[in-house]
């Protein structure tokens, strides 16, 4: 079903229209470095370090567990290694397809500003995060299960890094620093 999904996507989504949006869409998770600064300018201001912190920290456990851990423990090849006629529209990834890095590094940083910001921030985080998974798609370097992998665990890391956040912070609290 994968490669039935990737294949009408390509045969019937794509054209040259979409195709630079999708692009730069996808070029807004390379590497985290979108949410990385976000988190880092949400360090700046005292009512939301905790909410930066949070999302580095989100950032960091989603690259142990997708990028080092889960990619590498489940080997999956692209799917235009295998997928007869599927064409990818960017450079050929290096790594292992399974699960979205791109995805689960942006699902893990929305989720926390989700959580924690006001829902006009959140709510379009949340948003670029599942356009950044669908670009993924769209440009033929992952399987859909790779991007819904990404999502459960991304959200997962989200969740993991704000309940350490909030166990220092509380210890901070009741030590009184």
């Amino acid at each position: 079903m994968d490669a039935e999904i990737l294949l009408i996507l390509q045969n019937t989504v794509r054209n040259p229209a979409l195709t630079p949006l999708v692009k730069g869409i996808t070029v807004l998770g390379n590497g985290a470095v979108l949410w990385v600064l976000v988190s880092i300018v949400m360090l700046v201001p005292e009512k939301t370090r905790r909410i930066g912190i949070a999302g580095i920290l989100a950032l960091l456990v989603s690259l142990l567990i997708n990028n080092i851990i889960l990619k590498n423990l489940v080997a999956r090849v692209r799917p235009y290694e295998v997928i007869e006629g599927l064409i990818p529209l960017i450079r050929r990834p290096r790594d292992y397809s399974f699960p979205s890095g791109h995805t689960a590094s942006s699902f893990a940083a929305a989720w926390v500003f989700y959580k924690n910001l006001p829902r006009g921030f959140g709510i379009p985080a949340l948003v670029l995060a599942g356009l950044i998974g669908l670009s993924r798609l769209y440009l033929g370097v992952h399987y859909p299960t790779d991007v819904l992998c990404g999502v459960v665990s991304g959200i997962g890391c989200g969740c993991i890094a704000m309940l350490m956040v909030k166990a220092v912070f509380d210890k901070r609290m009741k030590a009184g620093v």
